[in-house]
């Protein structure tokens, strides 16, 4: 049977996709699995171009198959040329209930394309999802890396800013977004920055400007920094990395300057992820009876946030605080919007420990290990993993065990209590 064989549903699956794609103006080039992009991409259009045709060549090219018409010949909803080369479905809705009556849902869920159709009729699959498993076209980021050695060759004020900043190329980080466990609202947001990003010209031609600019704000440990490294790699673009506290100089004049060269840097490494961590060192030195210079500093940080912009500029700021109780309203409204990072559920905590747990030979109840870790980050986890490996491997094991874990456990909440009871004395 046709249905059974493998390559079957391979050129099926490219059959749909290329008919979703073409009847749905929402998605782009980025919403194609890598193998299809690969093959349909016009470098010099910038795109792909529609409507997307199947050939027999086509699905020999993607997938090495050499035979596609004569797979296909005994489905009713296909129609292939006589000459054999172009191949189309009779019938769309046929043919998708066919492929989703099937074993197809992996397919559905790595692939964006097949998933912003099905996700109607099965809630197992999401196009947010989808979308932030699959990997995008990262065409902006080519001359990254010449962009920042000539910043370096620059010398003066660059060289001593490039000192108090962080910069990484996308394919720098080790942070990826598929290995983090999100909130359906962080994807949906993490989506839209996206969109803003492909659309900045016609964002630009409606005239709004508003946009990307997110605070980040939860927890310590709950993945604010690690989320906005993994945004670098995802979307293909540098990553300036800034730590307030050490921007904000108590040498009278430097601060201004330090800041103003810190958003004139984003703007030279154009498109880049500005990400400013410890925003809420804003707050402290608004309140406090600091140097005036250094509340001049707040407000020329505060006017560069206005400044800045992902549709001018093509800078996507991101801020990151684990006190947001500490700004005030003068700081908040300079982003469009708010990601919060909340401590992790027994849902989440189970998926965070599969994702860490995944390459490591462990005997191990993932449910009891969720619920014994109530109150932890993500970052607390990953902490008391580590704990268990070495622990393993202080007796020369690689597989660690149900006890390897327990003592890692019971050694962080020992360590914790410890912290909580010498900040408090």
């Amino acid at each position: 049977m046709a249905a059974e064989n493998p390559d079957v549903m391979q050129i099926m699956e490219l059959l749909l996709t290329a008919e979703i794609f073409n009847q749905s103006p929402s998605l782009t080039e980025n919403d194609l699995p890598p193998s299809i992009l690969a093959h349909y991409l016009d470098f010099d259009l910038q795109g792909v171009e529609r409507p997307i045709v199947v050939t027999s060549q086509d699905v020999k090219k993607i997938y090495g198959i050499d035979n596609a018409p004569d797979l296909l010949r005994l489905l009713p909803f296909i129609h292939v040329e006589d000459s054999g080369s172009r191949i189309g479905l009779l019938d769309f809705d046929l043919a998708a209930g066919w492929f989703g009556g099937r074993d197809t849902l992996p397919a559905m869920q790595r692939n964006p394309v097949l998933a912003h159709y099905y996700q109607k009729f099965d809630p197992n699959v999401s196009y947010i999802e989808a979308r932030v498993a699959n990997k995008p076209v990262r065409r902006e980021t080519e001359g990254a890396e010449a962009k920042i050695e000539d910043l370096w060759e620059e010398g003066g004020d660059v060289q001593d800013l490039l000192k108090l900043v962080t910069i990484k190329t996308p394919e720098g980080g080790r942070d990826r977004l598929a290995d983090l466990v999100l909130t359906e609202d962080q994807r949906e947001e993490i989506a839209k920055a996206g969109k803003a990003l492909e659309y900045r010209e016609y964002l630009r031609h409606i005239g709004l400007y508003e946009i990307g600019k997110i605070l980040f704000v939860g927890p310590p440990g709950t993945g604010k920094t690690t989320t906005a490294r993994a945004l670098s790699q995802w979307f293909g673009l540098p990553f300036i990395e800034v730590k307030l506290s050490m921007i904000i100089s108590h040498y009278l004049g430097e601060t201004s300057k330090n800041i103003d060269r810190v958003f004139v840097l984003a703007k030279k490494l154009s498109p880049c992820i500005l990400f400013i961590d410890e925003f809420d060192f804003v707050a402290k030195t608004r309140t406090s009876d600091d140097h005036g210079a250094i509340k001049r500093a707040v407000n020329t940080l505060l006017k560069a946030v206005d400044d800045i912009s992902l549709v001018e500029d093509g800078v996507l700021l991101i801020a990151a605080t684990n006190y947001p109780q500490l700004l005030d309203y003068a700081a908040w409204r300079r982003f469009d919007k708010v990601m919060s990072f909340t401590l992790p559920d027994l849902v989440m905590r189970r998926k965070i420990l599969g994702k860490i747990l995944q390459k490591v030979h462990a005997d191990i109840d993932l449910d009891e290990l969720a619920r014994l870790t109530e109150g932890s980050t993500g970052s607390d986890l990953r902490l008391v993993i580590r704990e268990a490996v070495l622990n393993a491997l202080l007796e020369d094991r690689k597989q660690i065990s149900r006890e390897d874990i327990l003592r890692a456990l019971d050694e962080f909440n020992r360590r914790n209590t410890d912290y909580r009871q010498n900040t408090n004395s």
